[in-house]
């Protein structure tokens, strides 16, 4: 299957974050399932770092590419059949990144696996993060074991 992944589950897990939950990392882990991440996340990360609100201990353009590669992890692009998926839906949460992440999982048909509770609210399937609700840590770095 399948998984779309929220920027900070991204982030949580190219760190092997234990804030992680043990459900979520193992669906990551499973072999069968692909991951993907949207292009909407790469760039909500590339923002929060040029303005000094996420801290990568490696630089963003090394950093991202390695771990995308190393984890075999897809790159969702941003299609007009999304754009018109999220003028479509309610107004429950105003992040625009958290938007198209969500318009992308119900036009594309992908499950879900996030943190933000908001997320519950859209039609969308999710698999939830099962540890404590609190937000990212700031800096990643931690290494995965190569797929």
């Amino acid at each position: 299957m399948r998984l779309l992944l929220d920027t900070s589950v991204f982030l949580q897990f190219i760190a092997g974050s234990d804030r992680l939950g043990g459900k979520a990392r193992a669906l990551m882990g499973d072999f069968d399932n692909a991951l993907v991440l949207s292009v909407a996340s790469l760039w909500e990360m590339a923002i929060k770092t040029s303005i000094g609100k996420l801290e990568l201990l490696k630089e963003f353009d090394s950093l991202i590419p390695e771990k995308l590669e190393e984890n075999e992890i897809e790159v969702l692009p941003i299609r007009l059949a999304h754009l018109s998926q999220m003028m479509k839906l309610p107004f429950h949460h105003r992040d625009p990144f958290d938007r198209l992440i969500i318009a992308q999982s119900i036009a594309e048909d992908l499950p879900l696996i996030a943190r933000d509770g908001v997320f519950k609210k859209y039609p969308v399937e999710i698999f939830p993060v099962d540890t404590d609700s609190g937000d990212a840590p700031d800096e990643y770095s931690g290494t995965l074991p190569p797929k």
